[in-house]
């Protein structure tokens, strides 16, 4: 089984920072993809972005140039720098792997205020 633990959400103010980290464990097949997504209030969820096991990025147009992407062996992570409060959400952390899942983590919460 494979558990995925988030960390890193939090308040900021718009124009602000945060670091998004997620790390997983457990009996882990071999990992396809790793990547973000995130759910607004009354929105559904939608792909913020993800990193493929050679280094291959995906991001939505709302964040490029703003939010980045990359990942160690079993972690991944997001750099979140020029935050609106259009980026209030809740994030997700997702795993793909070759044999099972996809796995979610519990998400954590990130609100901008303006």
């Amino acid at each position: 089984q494979v558990q995925l633990v988030e960390s890193g959400g939090g308040l900021v103010q718009a124009g602000g920072s945060l670091r998004l980290s997620c790390a997983a464990s457990g009996s882990i097949p071999r990992i396809n993809a790793m990547g973000w997504y995130r759910q607004a209030p009354g929105k559904q969820r939608e792909l913020v972005a993800t990193i493929t096991s050679d280094g291959t990025t995906n991001s939505a147009d709302s964040v490029k140039g703003r939010f980045t992407i990359s990942r160690g062996k079993n972690t991944v992570y997001l750099q979140m720098d020029s935050l609106t409060p259009e980026d209030t959400a809740v994030y997700y952390c997702n795993v793909a792997t070759y044999q099972t899942g996809p796995y979610w983590g519990q998400g954590t919460q990130v609100t901008v205020s303006s």
